[in-house]
């Protein structure tokens, strides 16, 4: 898949967002990929200068930019809550919110974890219980509401509803999670179902979007594993097994395409995956545990090769490294990295790590070399980062910073 095939798929909203935009998680094209140029990697010693930085609430839903405006779905008290804000300034320019019962089972953090997405000027939420809101970009006023986690009798799961909404082929999809409705697909103007399939539960993975065999596609991994649909109208394409041992687990990272290829990783003992699909038929490249197993990081691709967090933040293992795309190799680690999201950007990749810090390093196979670091927030930040018109926003459980990265 080119990478304008996939901005084609993941953006069909090209024409009413500006190209400088990061309207869903990880990015325009759903892979952590960032077309942002000459921007300044000339860091002074303490890091690019900040804009603004505000209070938040909890949760670990990820910024996104759209429209002019920056998007925060996060946690005040008992509501969730979506606000937007001017860029430049971090000023509310309206305040979205409704009541929310979740409670996260283990006393980490009540949410919400899924990330908004932004298409044909409206704002897609997935709340921590289940709540799935349409609201307008322009005013935050609510167009329509589904609870798919009490319609779809979808289990609560360890940390609640997790998956980021995508619109793909005309469809809003979702990882439910529901008997019959693992994965469902809505209408995003009215949120009326489309298409439903699966009796598998949901995983931590959010859908990306791809053309494979002529077809646009939903490539999800559910609970059970790979799963890839024609996007219009559910027709199952692809399935491949791909998931922990143990039941005390999760997947996810969102899986990579490139051409006929999906990249899938998952730590628990899984490991990683590179299979090919096409004609009907697929076929596994490579799969081991001793590559890229991530626990819930996605990786970057930077030409042939992976750049991503090997290991668990919860066991303190986790390592930077660069993989081979096609074979597997290991090319470099760099030990004691933390589980960090990463951004491919300007001929290199910045990485937000679990401690905070802000790093840029080359996008090389032939050894890693740091460019610049610079601390932004505290532990445990584990929201991936937005990139946008030469600005960066980051978020912590706590609060939410904008460092200027344009010259």
């Amino acid at each position: 898949m080119t990478r304008t095939l996939a901005v084609l798929l993941t953006l069909a909203l090209a024409l009413t967002l500006r190209a400088a935009d990061w309207p869903q998680f990880l990015g325009p094209t759903r892979d952590g990929q960032s077309p942002e140029t000459k921007l300044n990697w000339d860091w002074p010693k303490d890091g690019p200068p900040v804009a603004w930085k505000i209070d938040v609430g909890s949760g670990w839903a990820s910024p996104v930019v759209a429209g002019g405006k920056v998007l925060l779905f996060h946690r005040v008290q008992d509501d969730e809550v979506l606000v937007a804000l001017d860029p430049a300034t971090g000023k509310e320019v309206w305040t979205a919110k409704y009541a929310t019962k979740y409670r996260d089972d283990f006393g980490f953090d009540n949410g919400p974890r899924a990330t908004p997405c932004v298409h044909d000027g409206k704002v897609f939420t997935l709340g921590a219980n289940g709540n799935l809101h349409a609201f307008d970009l322009a005013t935050g006023k609510v167009l329509w509401v589904r609870d798919v986690r009490e319609e779809y009798k979808a289990a609560k799961g360890f940390f609640g509803i997790a998956c980021s909404p995508l619109v793909v082929g005309g469809n809003l999809v979702l990882n439910v999670g529901g008997k019959g409705a693992g994965v469902v697909a809505l209408d995003p103007a009215t949120g009326k179902e489309k298409w439903k399939a699966t009796d598998d539960a949901a995983s931590y993975s959010s859908p990306t979007a791809a053309e494979i065999d002529g077809k646009t596609a939903a490539v999800f991994v559910t609970r059970f594993g790979l799963r890839v649909f024609d996007a219009a109208t559910g027709k199952q394409m692809y399935e491949f097994a791909f998931r922990p041992r143990v039941n005390e687990s999760v997947q996810a990272a969102t899986p990579l395409v490139w051409k006929d290829e999906i990249f899938l990783t998952a730590s628990y003992a899984t490991g990683a995956a590179l299979v090919k699909v096409k004609g009907g038929e697929l076929t596994e490249v490579w799969a081991n545990d001793k590559t890229l197993s991530s626990q819930y990081n996605t990786p970057v691709r930077v030409g042939d090769y992976l750049y991503g967090v090997h290991g668990r933040a919860d066991i303190g293992t986790a390592a930077l490294r660069c993989v081979e795309w096609k074979t597997g190799a290991v090319k470099w680690t760099e030990a004691n990295f933390g589980v960090a999201s990463l951004v491919s950007v300007d001929g290199g990749i910045v990485a937000l790590t679990e401690a905070g810090d802000l790093v840029r390093f080359d996008a090389s196979p032939d050894g890693y070399k740091e460019r610049g670091r610079a601390k932004l927030l505290d532990k445990p930040t584990r929201a991936a980062a937005a990139l946008a018109d030469g600005r960066l926003y980051a978020r912590d459980g706590t609060k939410l910073v904008c460092v200027k990265l344009s010259k």
